[in-house]
């Protein structure tokens, strides 16, 4: 069975990490009680292939102006007399256009592409409604951080016959009156494949 998410919520991580990508997984009652193996068919940023995350051709430090962009010139005017005069560095305004101009086409400049992937999410036997389940390092990617994590959230979804109630099943049979006053026979079948036989004899109670 395949889901389709694109991001869902996010989480906010350490800095040394992506932020963290959550999800609801609604499962049936039946996958929580046998286990189960779903796959999310997931859209996720990745580091461009083509540039290495950089975002385009790296361009070295402007030594002109250390890269701050602007130049200064110091200028004696006078017998133990200096004059500092700031101007704009030109070498690094052409070295910026060049930058722009020098920008990744697989990414255009923002380090990171969309990539489609799946995932395989393995439900547990015995999981509960709320329950996480975290897929290290599967979410976003980010240059210079370590990738995010995916985190499912599981929501039970109800099921025609049974309730749980904690570690127990539960279920509703209607009577025939008949049935009621003079005892009978059903059988159920579980959510494992089961088949149980219940008997009952003279007169039962409404919500025995």
């Amino acid at each position: 069975m395949f889901d389709l998410f694109f991001g869902g919520g996010t989480q906010k991580s350490r800095n040394h990490k992506s932020k963290n990508v959550i999800h609801q997984l609604t499962v049936s009652l039946d996958e929580l009680y046998n286990g189960s193996l779903r796959k999310l068919a997931f859209q996720k940023n990745v580091i461009c292939p083509k540039c290495a995350g950089k975002g385009g051709k790296m361009i070295s430090k402007c030594h002109n102006c250390r890269g701050t962009g602007i130049k200064v010139n110091i200028m004696q005017v006078g017998l133990g007399l200096v004059q500092q005069i700031q101007s704009v560095c030109v070498v690094w305004v052409k070295a910026k256009k060049s930058k722009l101009k020098d920008r990744c086409k697989g990414c255009s400049g923002r380090k990171v592409v969309r990539e489609r992937t799946i995932l395989e999410i393995h439900v547990d036997k015995g999981m509960v409604d709320g329950q996480k389940i975290v897929l290290t390092g599967k979410g976003d990617e980010e240059p210079g951080l370590q990738p995010g994590d995916v985190i499912i959230v599981l929501v039970e979804k109800e099921h025609c016959v049974f309730r749980r109630n904690g570690g127990d099943l539960s279920c509703k049979l209607e009577l025939e009156l008949c049935e009621a006053l003079c005892g009978g026979r059903r059988t159920i079948k579980t959510l494992d494949g089961r088949v149980l036989v219940v008997r009952w004899e003279g007169v039962v109670k409404v919500g025995m």
